[in-house]
Parts: C-alpha cells; sequence; structure tokens
C-alpha cells in the first residue's frame, strides 16, 4: 500500500516550486489533495497534471498574503467535506533589505504570511486533525539559523525562527491528542524561481556563485525541490509516526558550519 494511501493533504503555495514537487510526491503516495495559491490559470495547468494519478485533486485560488484568504480557504474546504490529515503550510515571502530600510508594512507582511497564517490555518483545521490523528509540515528555512553575506535577512529569519520554536511548542501542546507537528528548513533549492535567478547573472557572477556554492556547501550542490518533498512525504506517513516537534535541515549540510 502506498504511503499515504487515502490520507487528504492542503498544501499552501502548492502550484509551483518544492509545493508542487512535495504535492506531486504526495499524489504519488495516494494522497487525495488540496492546493491553494494564487494564480488561478496555473492552478488549472497543475490540476491537470495532478489527475494522471487516482486521486481527487481540489484548487483553491487565494493569495495568503490577504487575511480574507483564510476564512476563503477553510470555508472552501468544508463547503466540499474535506476533511485534511495533512497541512502543509509552505506558502512564504522572502524579501532581504537591510534592517534600517524595513519599512513596517513589508514587516507586517512577513509576519501574516509566514508566522500567522500557519499558526490559523492549523487552527482551523484542528478538529480535522485531531479526529484524523494527522500532521502539519510547517517551511522553515536555513535562514533561521545561518545568515549570509549581502542577503539581509532581518524580517524572514525572525518569522522563520519563530515557525520553528511555534512547531516545537505545538507538538508538545498537540501530542496528548495524537497531532504531530514538524517542520523543513530547505537550504537553497532550484525551483524555477532560483534558476530564473541564475539565469539573470552575468558569467562572473555566476562563476563567483558556483564556486561559492562549493565552499559551504559539503555537498556542493543546491538541492532539487524533489529533496524537500520526499522528506515532507517521510514526515506525513506512518514511518514517522514517533516523530514530532522536529526540525529537519534539508540543506546539503549547510547547516553544519
Amino acid at each position: 500500500m502506498r504511503l499515504l494511501h487515502e490520507k487528504t493533504a492542503l498544501i499552501t503555495g502548492g502550484s509551483d516550486g518544492i509545493g508542487f514537487e512535495t504535492a506531486r510526491a504526495f499524489a504519488k503516495e495516494g494522497a487525495h489533495l488540496v492546493i491553494v495559491a494564487r494564480d488561478k490559470e496555473k492552478l488549472k495547468e497543475k490540476k491537470r497534471e495532478l489527475e494522471k494519478y487516482p486521486i481527487q485533486v481540489t484548487t483553491i485560488s487565494a493569495d495568503m498574503g490577504c487575511k480574507s484568504s483564510i476564512s476563503k480557504v477553510v470555508a472552501e474546504v468544508k463547503r466540499k467535506k474535506i476533511k485534511v490529515n495533512i497541512l502543509m503550510n509552505n506558502a512564504a515571502i522572502a524579501r532581504f533589505i537591510p534592517f534600517e530600510n524595513m519599512d513596517e508594512d513589508t514587516l507586517d507582511y512577513h509576519w501574516h504570511l509566514n508566522a500567522k497564517v500557519p499558526y490559523l490555518l492549523i487552527k482551523a483545521f484542528l478538529d480535522d486533525l485531531k479526529s484524523t490523528q494527522g500532521n502539519v509540515i510547517n517551511m522553515s528555512s536555513y535562514f533561521a539559523k545561518r545568515m549570509l553575506p549581502d542577503r539581509p535577512s532581518t524580517s524572514y529569519s525572525m518569522t522563520k525562527g519563530a515557525i520553528e520554536s511555534f512547531t516545537k511548542a505545538l507538538a508538545f501542546e498537540l501530542g496528548e491528542k495524537g497531532v504531530r507537528v514538524n517542520a523543513i528548513a530547505p537550504g537553497v533549492v532550484l525551483t524555477p524561481q532560483v534558476k530564473a535567478n541564475m539565469e539573470r547573472l552575468d558569467t562572473d557572477a555566476r562563476d563567483r556563485f558556483n564556486a561559492m556554492i562549493k565552499h559551504i556547501y559539503p555537498l556542493q550542490k543546491l538541492g532539487e525541490p524533489e529533496d524537500i518533498a520526499n522528506m515532507a512525504v517521510f514526515l506525513a506517513s506512518k514511518q514517522a509516526k514517533w516523530i514530532t516537534g522536529g526540525v529537519f535541515g534539508v540543506d546539503g549540510g549547510l547547516t553544519t558550519h
């Protein structure tokens, strides 16, 4: 039997990059899907791609950066009588702005999308998670623990540090209710956005970037979205039934030094 047979996973930011690759990995393991993302056309495209698997795929177009979107997503899931077993809080924002130049609106946007939305979505689906003995996967980042030159990350690092503390505290609180809560902290992953950014570099800048990767990553290479998706499948499955409160660095060894 597949690892996630007849489970239902809700993934925010699920139409691209790590989110979509996780959706695909979940589908291969038999999970039904609720994919939340902003772009309606992209959602239609990704739904067609996922429907080649023998699962049910529900898409919800919502910008989780807008406060009203949480109630929209919850209402749509409840309207369709979907019970959530796995909640993956993947949607996030990262704007690398020097501390002295960070305005309050941008700070609030980081805090809302990266920290408050996961908190409120878990709360909204807590009854489902308790009744199904389900689990939560929060997305952190290596930026919670390790900073890089020329990447001013105070707002982003603050929210990802908060997600890691929240993950541990919630796991402690919900353990007796049978709900597991874990987090994944990726290194740099070759998502479409990262690849596009790399393609914009000139030859010298790309050479410097590649040299930096070989210097700071013990495995001397960047990750692929499926590297994160594989960890998510493991954490969502019964193979991880005695794992909660963990923050798992999937980062090619970046945070070992």
